[in-house]
């Protein structure tokens, strides 16, 4: 599904907007139902939960560092997650993506289940807690492809209701809209500036050394990426394994040269004008 234009329904069964919700584009067959794991007895309720369909369990990591997701399928998707909510400690919500009127069946839940766990491990920007991978089953040629084009609209409710699993990472679409860093000890990276925060691209390097008056937050975090393995230390420098997001162009600069800085001066393009200029001063 191309990017364009979309009204989306949310509805609030309960009235709070952190509570359970429903969301649907009007004109599509799929819809999602988002729950917290505190409201289990209540959705129990709604009658689409029962239905056939592919959930995601999201959590985080122990020390809350990590997002982690789960995803499971079922003829009656709440009967699975119920088991889940005795045996898994991580999750905190749960959504449902099935059709409005149950269409789904067995072999459509298998499928659905076995393209969204590839798609989330191509993508990474979840931890998968699933133990083993799931077996694409025999379906149509046709029906596959239907199926793919309800993926579109499950990608899209996922994202909108906060969890945007399967959107890539990368969205420049020219080198115009590329950034680059540049250290005077080694580190050198290429991002861009994102819906999510900075995104600094694979193979990027940061430079090993520190300044002594590096700020402590900024030692904190590029020790947790090389723990992580997301840093790497490769010819005397540190090297990304694969694309990151901070959470600000000044965290990444800061990650990459090792030393306290602004990165939104620090970034510029390719005609050396900074990340400043061209995205907050016009």
């Amino acid at each position: 599904m191309q990017n364009r234009p979309q009204t989306i329904q949310i509805f609030l069964p309960d009235g709070s907007p952190t509570s359970i919700r429903e969301a649907e584009i009007t004109n599509r067959l799929v819809k999602a139902i988002l729950f917290p794991r505190n409201k289990m007895q209540e959705v129990a309720k709604r009658e689409m939960v029962h239905f056939t369909g592919v959930y995601f369990l999201f959590g985080n990591t122990e020390d809350g560092t990590k997002p982690l997701v789960y995803i499971g399928e079922g003829e009656d998707c709440f009967k699975r997650i119920q088991s889940h909510n005795r045996n898994k400690d991580f999750w905190t919500q749960c959504v449902i993506i099935t059709t409005k009127t149950d269409e789904y069946t067995k072999t459509d839940g298998k499928y659905l289940e076995h393209y969204c766990l590839d798609k989330a491990k191509e993508i990474g920007r979840y931890i998968i807690d699933n133990d083993a991978g799931s077996k694409k089953p025999s379906i149509s040629e046709s029906r596959e492809y239907d199926l793919l084009d309800n993926f579109d609209t499950a990608k899209i409710l996922l994202a909108t209701l906060g969890y945007p699993i399967f959107e890539e990472k990368r969205k420049a679409k020219s080198a115009k809209e590329l950034f680059y860093c540049k250290g005077t000890n080694n580190g050198a990276a290429i991002g861009e500036l994102t819906d999510d925060g900075f995104l600094v691209y694979k193979d990027g390097t940061a430079s090993i050394e520190e300044t002594k008056s590096m700020t402590k937050w900024i030692g904190v975090l590029r020790n947790r990426l090389v723990a992580e393995g997301i840093l790497k230390e490769e010819n005397n420098v540190y090297v990304f394994q694969q694309d990151y997001i901070f959470n600000s162009p000044t965290a990444a600069a800061a990650t990459i040269i090792g030393r306290n800085t602004n990165g939104w001066t620090k970034w510029k393009d390719k005609n050396g004008k900074t990340l400043d200029e061209l995205k907050r001063q016009n």
